[in-house]
């Protein structure tokens, strides 16, 4: 009797000594992880808002992780569908057309904001110093867009201007594609454009009251002439096809960042955000109906 149980409890180790080693089999597949950033803001700004959250997910991986500073939205998506950027912090609108047009990937947590939201809003600032007290004002003005696979930059603003009656494409006289969240701030500020559609989240925490923060805008100089409903909340979205305890782990360790390494999660959002919780698909379905709306209208206008 003594013989089998030990025997059992050999054959129980050995199983359990197997099991653990196939789990960690993805650290000879994936020997360092790649983490791209969409441009809200230029790469040195980026760059500083993130190292020390990746350094902190090294860490807490046991492995390297690599920021990867994208050009663009488009970038950032490509990544993913070639495999060569396994976790991406995305737009909705972004995630939406990644999902749209194949690629494998899966968001897994956004930020809850320190006011208890999670989302954010897409805005339509002017100069505090024009003639425009509302959106209708605009007629036949020039518009800056951020870039046509940013949501709060492009998606959201002609969305729900179509919801008011204002087909975005017939109404502005002009547009622009600027590149980056704080370009559009900067073509409104020069008199290049009218207008320009940005992300806002509160009043003290927008991408205008960063710019303030680094000396490159005055928030009196703009006023918000427009403003859409609560949008869901930026993804990290990592590879679908990810060993699932790798996914597992990458997931924990965003949501501890908040107490394991409070410095790094702060410094992402210069301490305007509560933490991260947990998201999946489901929650991003109507932004993939806005994109596909927008891509119609996009169609109809071309």
């Amino acid at each position: 009797m003594l013989g089998r149980r030990m025997f059992l409890l050999s054959a129980a180790a050995l199983f359990s000594t197997s099991a653990i080693a196939r789990a960690e089999d993805w650290r000879k597949q994936y020997p360092e992880l790649t983490f791209a950033v969409v441009p809200a803001e230029n790469a040195t700004g980026v760059s500083d808002r993130y190292a020390p959250f990746v350094a902190y997910l090294s860490r807490a991986l046991g492995l390297p992780v690599k920021l990867r500073l994208a050009n663009d939205y488009a970038a950032v998506i490509e990544g993913q569908r070639a495999g060569n950027i396994q976790i991406a912090h995305y737009g909705p609108a972004s995630y939406s057309k990644a999902y749209l047009t194949g690629v494998k990937t899966e968001p897994f947590t956004t930020t809850r904001k320190n006011n208890g939201e999670i989302g954010y809003y897409s805005v339509i600032y002017v100069k505090a110093d024009s003639p425009y007290k509302d959106i209708r004002d605009l007629k036949g003005k020039t518009i800056a867009y951020v870039d046509p696979n940013s949501t709060s930059g492009y998606n959201a603003p002609r969305f729900y201007l179509h919801k008011m009656g204002i087909e975005a494409d017939a109404f502005f006289g002009n547009s622009i594609v600027a590149g980056s969240h704080e370009n559009v701030v900067i073509a409104l500020k020069k008199g290049t454009v009218d207008c320009a559609a940005d992300w806002w989240n509160a009043d003290n925490d927008s991408n205008l009251t960063r710019m303030v923060h680094k000396g490159m805008a005055k928030k009196e100089d703009f006023r918000i002439v427009f403003k859409t409903p609560l949008l869901p909340g930026s993804p990290n979205a990592f590879l679908s096809t990810l060993p699932a305890d790798l996914k597992e782990r990458i997931k924990a360790a965003f949501i501890e960042a908040p107490v394991k390494d409070k410095p790094a999660f702060d410094r992402l959002s210069d301490g305007k955000d509560k933490g991260f919780v947990p998201v999946t698909h489901k929650d991003y379905e109507s932004i993939v109906e806005m994109i596909q709306f927008v891509d119609e209208m996009r169609k109809r206008h071309s």
